[in-house]
């Protein structure tokens, strides 16, 4: 160990040796040697640097140094930097009337590098685009070069993607039926309903690849109703309709069409008809009780809807939970638009029950009517008590004191039944909803047979 140490202190001996003898000396030296020269010549050094022409050229060097040191950082800041241009459009050249290209990017990033002054302008400056020329290219798979052009040459630029493979095909043409679709139909006044769409043109003509026109199912002008000014009843008409190919699962087809869009004339209606209001007891009173009236606050209310709707509709129900009812009571309720009806007058309604005392009234001799029979067949009661039958009426005894045989109708509901002889159940309904109707003879035979 001792003898490690002792080859280690020899070894850094030396090393101190070495430092001493060729730089700490000679550096010791060559500063006594400046120090004694300037000992020696201070009163003309003085003098030389008091010199005006001395202090001129001091000040050049100095300047000189200042320069070179700015120009250098100058340089650090011309440094290259890089910038990317996202989404630029990218064009192609080639004879559109002939072929249809696929493949081609709509647009790619392009990543600028140099100075930041010289990209600065580049994004200032117009430019040509990214581009790539088709001429000459026959129909089939092509890899090509996209193309960015831009006027600063001091400027490096790569694009992304820079190669793409590319199909060309040839164009081809077909005449198609035009339909229309109604859009944003919700936001149409309540009150309006369009009651047809008129176009400038029946038919249009699609161009594109033959595949694509294949896929074609339909072409429609999308007429938007948001797109109507201040839509009235009355004639509107509708420039720049948009169209647009689908195929049969409603997709879009992408295929040029020709012309792009259309003008609509857009007929607006608003049919409309003044209907009572029907209220419907629904569930039972107590025992012993019956509806004595059933009054609203509105008795008729005006209702919009298509023209098929309105025609149809003779009554507005409005439907209340009589279950239980023992005494008189109010009823707040909100009105329901049927099917096809897009708006009524009233929104809201009362209904006022009045609750009496239950009675009861026979009404014979009422005759029994057929429904649902096949027009195939005929029917025939089998004696004069399967034809008509008595019918219980139950209610409020004002009510049923008024009521008339005539708003009382008995049937059976022949649905399913074929030739023979049918015991068939007897169903009873009358026009007053606050009544209540029973038939005494649950059943009657008939007998079924062709014609």
């Amino acid at each position: 160990m001792k003898r490690i140490v002792k080859i280690m202190g020899k070894f850094f001996q030396h090393i101190g040796a070495f430092f001493d003898k060729w730089i700490i000396t000679p550096i010791t030296k060559f500063i006594l040697r400046i120090t004694d020269f300037f000992k020696d010549n201070s009163k003309g050094i003085d003098k030389f640097i008091g010199k005006k022409s001395t202090l001129i050229i001091v000040s050049l060097i100095l300047a000189f140094g200042v320069f070179l040191l700015i120009d250098q950082e100058s340089s650090v800041m011309k440094d290259q930097y890089a910038e990317i241009l996202y989404n630029q459009p990218v064009s192609a050249v080639y004879n559109e009337e002939l072929y249809v290209v696929e493949g081609l990017p709509k647009t790619v990033d392009i990543t600028l590098v140099g100075e930041k002054r010289h990209i600065f302008l580049a994004k200032q400056s117009p430019s040509k685009g990214v581009s790539v020329d088709l001429t000459g290219l026959s129909e089939g798979n092509h890899k090509v070069t996209l193309k960015y052009s831009q006027r600063l040459k001091s400027l490096d630029y790569k694009l992304d993607p820079s190669i793409v493979t590319v199909t060309i095909y040839p164009k081809v043409s077909e005449t198609r039926s035009l339909t229309y679709d109604i859009l944003h139909s919700d936001n149409l006044d309540t009150k309006l309903f369009i009651k047809d769409v008129e176009l400038d043109r029946d038919d249009v003509i699609i161009k594109g690849a033959k595949y694509k026109l294949e896929k074609v199912a339909t072409v429609k002008a999308l007429v938007d109703v948001d797109d109507l000014v201040n839509p009235k009843e009355g004639e509107l008409t509708l420039k720049d309709v948009e169209l647009v190919a689908y195929d049969t699962k409603g997709k879009v087809v992408d295929v040029e069409i020709v012309p792009k869009t259309v003008t609509a004339k857009v007929m607006i209606s608003s049919p409309s008809k003044e209907v009572p209001i029907r209220v419907i007891p629904k569930g039972s009173l107590a025992t012993g009780k019956a509806i004595k009236s059933a009054n609203t606050s509105v008795e008729k209310v005006t209702v919009y809807g298509t023209e098929e709707a309105i025609s149809k509709i003779e009554y507005l129900p409005v439907e209340v939970d009589v279950t239980g009812l023992t005494d008189n009571k109010n009823y707040k309720v909100t009105l329901k638009k049927p099917t096809g009806i897009t708006d009524i007058s009233a929104k809201t309604i009362t209904v006022e029950v009045i609750i009496d005392n239950s009675t009861s009234k026979e009404l014979a001799d009422i005759s029994i009517a057929t429904e649902n029979l096949d027009s195939k067949y005929k029917v025939q009661a089998l004696s004069e008590t399967d034809s008509r039958v008595i019918v219980v009426v139950r209610g409020s005894q004002d009510v049923v004191n008024s009521i008339d045989a005539s708003s009382i109708t008995a049937y059976i509901d022949l649905k399913g039944y074929g030739v023979g002889e049918h015991e068939v159940p007897v169903k009873v309904e009358g026009t007053d909803l606050k009544l209540t109707y029973v038939s005494k003879t649950k059943k009657v035979k008939v007998r079924i047979s062709e014609k």
